[in-house]
């Protein structure tokens, strides 16, 4: 291992981080403010460590960015029902573990959004598919290609790596302005 790795790496994210295009990341956040304003849900899913992210999103926005507001976010990520997961994981097939949650909530007119570093993971490509069809929003963060989510999501924000780690950390990042474009602007 090179001596120097944290700061390769650190270096990486940095030039990686510069390439996020901010206008898009400023849809997202005009698209989170309309389902709130709108009263509206918001899922939030993903698989692994984006699984991870999501939960800690609707931690972020749930809290921080309704807390003593006017308008709160109805938001909750479809990564943490366990038990229901793993009866659908079981039961029927990995793959739905997220779209037979959303039948049983979503509303035209909710918003979905999905984390997917390869872009093809298909429970999550299936719920971004399912949501558009059925009225819903979407926005679909993920590597910097021609994937199966950036086809399914209304809006996609390309993340321009493949490296998992990076990528997560990006997904971080634009996660937490998603939740702080809310929290530092009290009248937004």
């Amino acid at each position: 291992m090179a001596t120097n790795y944290p700061a390769a790496y650190l270096s990486d994210l940095r030039d990686l981080v510069g390439k996020l295009d901010p206008a898009l990341i400023q849809r997202g956040v005009d698209m989170l403010r309309e389902a709130r304003d709108r009263d509206r849900r918001v899922y939030v899913i993903g698989n692994g460590g984006s699984a991870a992210i999501a939960s800690q999103m609707v931690v972020d926005i749930g809290k921080g960015a309704s807390l003593d507001r006017p308008k709160r976010f109805k938001i909750i990520t479809l990564t943490d029902q366990i038990p229901w997961i793993t009866a659908l994981a079981n039961d029927i097939s990995y793959d739905v573990i997220f779209v037979e949650q959303l039948k049983n909530f979503a509303e035209r007119g909710d918003l979905l959004i999905g984390m997917s570093c390869s872009g093809t993971s298909k429970n999550v490509v299936l719920a971004q598919q399912w949501a558009r069809d059925n009225g819903l929003r979407t926005i679909g963060l993920g590597k910097d290609a021609a994937t199966p989510l950036r086809a399914a999501s209304e809006l996609f924000i390309p993340i321009p790596s493949v490296h998992y780690g990076r990528l997560e950390d990006c997904f971080f990042i634009i996660t937490h302005i998603f939740c702080y474009a809310f929290m530092d602007n009290p009248k937004l």
